[in-house]
């Protein structure tokens, strides 16, 4: 199987890539089928060959997590949303609704002690006036 991989080049701590076409089951730096693009984490920089990449993809290449983003970003691929996402977002969209639903009701439970309060203290102030 082809892989869209990233291939390192450069200095020591200041890598930059070759998006490049291999075989799946061949080193990280070894010789690649075709170089297709350029990305330098540093200065962001990223220069792609759309016909090579969408001719690759159209071959059945499969990308990497790190090569799909960048092929996102650069608009050669719809972005997708992973299910992962969606099941984090429907959980925290639980939680958020959890809290309310707990400060409305400590809130009503709040208010009605403060009800209850006031009206012993009422209670309170009306017997000794009784009295005298």
């Amino acid at each position: 199987m082809i892989k869209l991989r990233l291939k390192r080049f450069g200095k020591k701590r200041e890598a930059s890539f070759r998006l490049v076409a291999t075989n799946s089951t061949s080193r990280r730096d070894g010789r690649p089928l075709e170089e297709l693009g350029f990305y330098n984490p540093r200065t962001k920089e990223t220069r792609l060959d759309t016909e090579a990449i969408r001719a690759r993809l159209a071959q059945g290449a499969q990308p990497t997590a790190t090569v799909l983003s960048l092929l996102e970003r650069g608009g050669l691929v719809t972005k997708t949303v992973r299910s992962s996402v969606v099941v984090g977002q429907a959980k925290q969209a639980a939680a958020r609704e959890a809290a309310a639903k707990k400060e409305a009701r400590e809130a009503a439970e709040a208010k009605a002690a403060a009800a209850a309060e006031a009206e012993t203290a009422a209670a309170a102030a009306a017997e000794p006036a009784a009295e005298t």
